[in-house]
Formats: C-alpha cells, structure tokens, sequence
C-alpha cells in the first residue's frame, strides 16, 4: 500500500489514524442522533463518548502541516459540528416551550383551586366558574367539581373523593413533575452537544478551509490565515463557530434555574489525549 495519501499525508500511522477518526466521527454521529436507542445520560459519567471527542479533537490540535490537513476529515467534523449546533438549538426552543406549558400548568393550578374553593363554598357563581374552566380541564374534573358544587353536605364519600381528586390535579400541575423530567433529559443531551460543539469546532478554527470546500455556503470556523481566507472564499457567512457563540449556553441555563430547574453546570474536562 502507498504510504501517500490524497490529502498530502506521507505517514503510514497517520493514514491509518485518518481512517479511524472518520470512524469515531461517525460513532459520535449515531450516539447523539435523537434517535438512537442509547441516549447519553451523564456527560460527566459517559467515559466513552468523552474519549471519542479527545480523540477527535488531539488529531485535530497535534496534526502537522495543517495546510495539509485531510479534507474527508475536516468535512466530517464539519459536518459533526453543525449537527451537534442544530440539535442544540432545537433543545433550546424545546426547553422554551417546556417553560411556556409549565408557567400555563401553575396558572391553571391557581384557577383550578379557586373554582374548588368557589364550590365547596357554594359561592352564587360556583356553576359559572366550572363551566368558565371546563374547556381546560378533563372531564372528569368537571364532574367532580359539580359534585362538590350540588353536594349538601361535605361528610359523603362522593364529596371527599371529589375533592381529593381535584386536588390531586392541583398538585400535579404545580409539581409539573413530567415537565421536569423532559427538561433534565433534553439538557443532558445538551451539554454532550455543546461539548462538541466547543471542543471540536475550537480545535477546528487552526485549520485552514480545505480548497474543495472553500466554495461552500457556510465554513464550519473561521480561518486563521487571512490571507488564505481572501483568496479561497468571497462571501463569507456566519460560522458554525459564531453560532455555538450565539447560543450563550450559561444564559440560557441561567434562565432556567429562575424558575427552579437544577442544572448543574461542571467545567469542561480537559481531553484525555487519547489518539487511539
């Protein structure tokens, strides 16, 4: 086999290396693919997907003569990068919308306890209240309300069950419980996304654009050498790298904790420097 390589590569172990980055790309790939069976729980606890990146990313750092750079490799990671950056940016406007549906649950919450209190104090506008909130809730909280409403005393099964069960629905949607349970998963995926993204497009922004990719729409980074830069592109839009920027992932944890969200935010590990 030559030793020589399209891209410009004059070393056997470095060919080879070539070869299995491409391979690991594509495991990073299919492991934060949304639909991929194993989802990445912990950032923090997942040891493997960790050295797939430090892998990716020493290749990238420590490989000589980057004007040389392969470019099955740059395209991959390019690639790789502006998938992680897509599916962060579709977490983010998920997450927004889990914010939007747990500040309706609580508000529905507090009508919910009031149409209760106006029922069992059998206030004159109980029925107009029950009917004002039964488009929101189910069926059956409707009946139990006008239950409660048209019961004469408060000592029947059918009046304690009934408020129980509204009650019940109350404290469900202020604990939001399943909404908090779909914000911690969606955030988990986001910090492995946002490492990818940091990590790899970081290492990234030393290498030149690859000629046969610098006609392309969008770089994946912005390209060090000036000169280079003018003489391979015309129009140059937005990188991948300003959009991860963009994104101010700790503004958007922080606006989540305001409303009482924990998440944690560790600092990025250093890479193991593992090249295997």
């Amino acid at each position: 086999m030559s030793i020589f390589a399209k891209s410009g590569i004059v070393n056997v172990k470095m060919v080879i290396t070539e070869e299995k980055i491409l391979s690991n790309i594509d495991k990073v790939q299919k492991m934060i693919n949304p639909n991929s069976k194993k989802q990445i729980i912990q950032l923090e606890d997942d040891a493997f997907f960790m050295d797939l990146i430090d892998s990716i990313k020493t290749y990238i750092v420590e490989y000589p003569k980057k004007k040389n750079f392969p470019s099955s490799v740059y395209k991959a990671a390019y690639e790789l990068v502006e998938y992680a950056t897509n599916q962060f940016e579709d977490n983010t406007k998920q997450i927004e919308e889990l914010i939007r549906q747990r500040e309706k649950n609580i508000c529905l919450a507090t009508k919910l306890k009031s149409v209760l209190e106006s029922t069992q104090n059998k206030d004159k506008e109980w029925k107009e209240n029950v009917k004002g909130i039964s488009e929101e809730v189910s069926e059956d909280i409707v009946n139990a309300l006008n239950a409660i409403g048209r019961s004469k005393t408060d000592k029947t099964d059918n009046y304690i069950n009934s408020v129980k069960l509204v009650n019940a629905r109350v404290a469900n949607l202020e604990s939001n419980l399943h909404i908090e349970i779909d914000m911690e998963r969606i955030e988990d995926r986001s910090k492995a996304l946002s490492y990818i993204g940091i990590e790899v497009a970081e290492s990234l922004k030393a290498v030149p654009t690859p000629i046969e990719n610098a006609i392309e729409e969008t770089p994946a980074v912005s390209v060090v050498e000036d000169d280079y830069l003018t003489e391979t592109r015309v129009d140059v839009k937005p990188s991948l790298w300003q959009r991860i920027k963009n994104i101010k992932i700790v503004r958007i944890i922080r606006n989540i904790t305001k409303i009482r969200i924990r998440i944690d935010v560790p600092a990025l590990p250093e890479g193991r420097g593992n090249n295997n």
